[in-house]
């Protein structure tokens, strides 16, 4: 007789079990079917001061800055991007902080222009405020692209969940202490999650980012990115942020304008071990490596298809 006692699920209580893939999820009227195929991400930054140089209040922007944005977010949609994503606060290290009104004046109109440009085009607005974040989905943006989604504030959650939208919640660390980077990253993630839940956020709608570049040493970034796979236990979709970062030119020896080739490694090596959105400032380039990657990696394509 088996003498090892049976367990049973307690009443309401789910099996424990995250579906892999994840359950597809709309934006916009879009659906996004996880490991179908990879998305790529425009990024759309409306600042002075991005590490990546594209930053369009750039010197001599001038009253251009809504057109140039307009423009750049039709360019990147014909070029295949998936989603667009608005930031106003540049992350890069030793960058001058703005004021919140500072920044949601540099939101704002570009999420207003960028709708009306483009009605269908998911939008994400990247802040780590719920004052940047609330108005912009009031002017057409769609979800919330939280940069210290493992820190201790759990507002961007709340409004998540109060206006039924995706949050991407990605890993972030004042600085690069850890013990075992990958583990950390997994659990910092796996709490920030359960603490999005509790203040309101839907889990469906819950995507994760490992953060690479954000409190993260350049040997820590490579580590992350080599173990990438980790990362399938939380069972959400996963959202990768590469391009042109400074892990790229350390190793290439390479300023931001010349990271291309490198971002696109990967990319494709992030799409391998799981990735579902690529977040990218070259979108073309990105778009075709994706493609070719997923006809490898997921085998979505057939002779005869485009």
């Amino acid at each position: 007789m088996d003498a090892t006692p049976s367990v049973r699920l307690p009443s309401g209580a789910g099996a424990g079990i995250a579906p892999r893939p994840p359950a597809p999820l709309a934006i916009r009227g879009r659906v996004f079917e996880w490991g179908s195929r990879t998305f790529v991400m425009g990024v759309i930054n409306v600042t002075p001061d991005s590490f990546s140089g594209d930053g369009l209040l750039h010197a001599g922007a001038g009253d251009d800055v809504l057109a140039a944005a307009v423009a750049q977010a039709r360019a990147m949609a014909a070029n295949g991007a998936d989603l667009l994503d608005v930031g106003g606060q540049s992350t890069r290290p030793g960058h001058a902080a703005v004021e919140p009104e500072q920044e949601l004046s540099r939101v704002l109109p570009v999420v207003r222009a960028v709708r009306e440009a483009l009605p269908d085009m998911p939008i994400s607005v990247d802040t780590t405020r719920a004052e940047v974040a609330e108005p912009a989905l009031h002017a057409g943006a769609d979800l919330i692209n939280d940069v210290w989604g493992t820190g201790p504030s759990d507002e961007l959650a709340r409004l998540a969940g109060q206006r039924g939208v995706p949050l991407v919640v990605m890993h972030n660390r004042e600085e690069p202490i850890y013990r075992n980077v990958v583990g950390e990253v997994v659990s910092d993630l796996g709490r920030a999650l359960d603490r999005a839940v509790a203040a309101g956020a839907d889990w469906a709608s819950l995507i994760v980012d490992p953060g690479i570049g954000f409190g993260k040493t350049a040997d820590q970034n490579l580590v992350l990115l080599r173990e990438l796979s980790a990362l399938a236990v939380l069972g959400r979709p996963m959202l990768l942020g590469t391009s042109r970062k400074s892990t790229i030119g350390k190793v290439l020896d390479l300023p931001a304008g010349e990271r291309l080739e490198g971002t696109l490694a990967t990319t494709v090596l992030g799409i391998a071990a799981g990735a579902d959105i690529v977040r990218v400032h070259d979108v073309r380039e990105n778009v075709r490596v994706a493609r070719m990657a997923d006809a490898i990696v997921r085998g979505n394509w057939r002779e005869g298809s485009r």
